[in-house]
């Protein structure tokens, strides 16, 4: 059933392994499953969209039409992609006028060509053209996202079925669940959603911290969290690992360098999983390249920061 959206008051033996084993990196990894974001999210996202658009005094144009005006409305795909922003889609039609009936034709994670009828939108034609730029720009943003996360997870199950491609922190502000929703409508996988997910020692803190002070620290204030480093040569990567991290993230290695980290990590036949991801300026055309190295995980920032909108637009349907 569609929630509501209007604005209310209201141990495996990996070490063997080249990978992983699936199942249980499902276990360990911190992602959320399903396609949508949480529904206060989307409620308010949508709301500031709206006062945003619409302003203190309305759509003036809109009121141009007379206000007993019905009529229908179709979304349309201008592109091929995967959808992504139905939610939000929703919302923004529900918000303006909870009258206006939404039939959706095509979910989120589902495959567009140019021309698919997304949804058609019946009501009084004042609502559906006050709330179209917002509906539109949610579904395009999201879409894009989704459709970008997709050619990456299709490029690196080719080479290696066993890799997921992780998005990151680099989110719009203010978006973040939508857009790592959007990864997930794309096949991707989500890397930790804040700050408190889990703990993630980098360059930065490494500057004042030591690998085994900080990984030794991380395990005794938060037993059973999820503690990953941040590497840049297979010696960070050894030391990690025998301090009991629960994943090694290897920043801006080359595939090769990246093949001796993952032989490094199985052989130590460290208690529990040990995780490994590739990160750092991984674009479409070497995304491949890490997956058959035998990275666990490739965390891609430009799925979110850098996708281009997926074209979709709105028909008006002559009865």
């Amino acid at each position: 059933m569609t929630p509501d959206l209007r604005d209310t008051d209201g141990a495996t033996d990996a070490e063997t392994a080249t990978h992983a084993d699936p199942a249980a990196l499902a276990e360990v990894w911190p992602t959320t499953g399903g396609v949508d974001p949480p529904v206060d999210a989307v409620r308010a996202a949508v709301a500031s969209a709206i006062a945003e658009d619409v302003g203190p005094a309305g759509d003036l144009t809109a009121m141009l039409v007379a206000e007993s005006e019905v009529g229908r409305v179709r979304v349309v795909s201008r592109a091929e992609g995967v959808l992504a922003g139905r939610l939000c889609a929703l919302a923004a039609f529900s918000q303006i006028d909870r009258s206006i009936e939404v039939d959706w034709q095509i979910l989120d994670g589902g495959w567009l060509e140019p021309g698919s009828v997304v949804a058609e939108v019946s009501g009084s034609m004042r609502s559906i053209l006050t709330a179209e730029r917002t509906a539109l720009n949610f579904l395009c943003h999201l879409s894009g996202i989704a459709t970008r996360t997709r050619r990456f997870v299709d490029a690196v199950t080719a080479a290696n079925p066993a890799t997921r491609v992780l998005d990151t922190r680099k989110t719009t502000p203010g978006l973040r669940v939508l857009e790592k929703a959007a990864v997930r409508a794309g096949g991707g996988w989500n890397h930790r959603a804040g700050l408190s997910d889990a703990v993630l020692v980098k360059d930065n803190h490494l500057g004042r911290l030591g690998i085994t002070q900080a990984v030794t620290a991380a395990r005794r204030s938060w037993p059973g969290l999820m503690v990953e480093v941040e590497c840049d040569r297979p010696e960070q990567v050894s030391e990690a690992v025998a301090a009991g991290a629960s994943a090694v993230l290897l920043d801006n290695m080359t595939p090769s360098l990246v093949s001796e980290c993952v032989a490094l990590v199985r052989a130590a036949r460290a208690p529990g999983i040990v995780l490994v991801e590739a990160s750092g300026g991984v674009t479409l055309d070497s995304a491949p390249a890490f997956a058959a190295a035998g990275a666990d995980l490739i965390s891609v920032g430009s799925i979110t920061h850098s996708a281009p909108i997926l074209d979709l637009g709105l028909d008006l349907v002559e009865d």
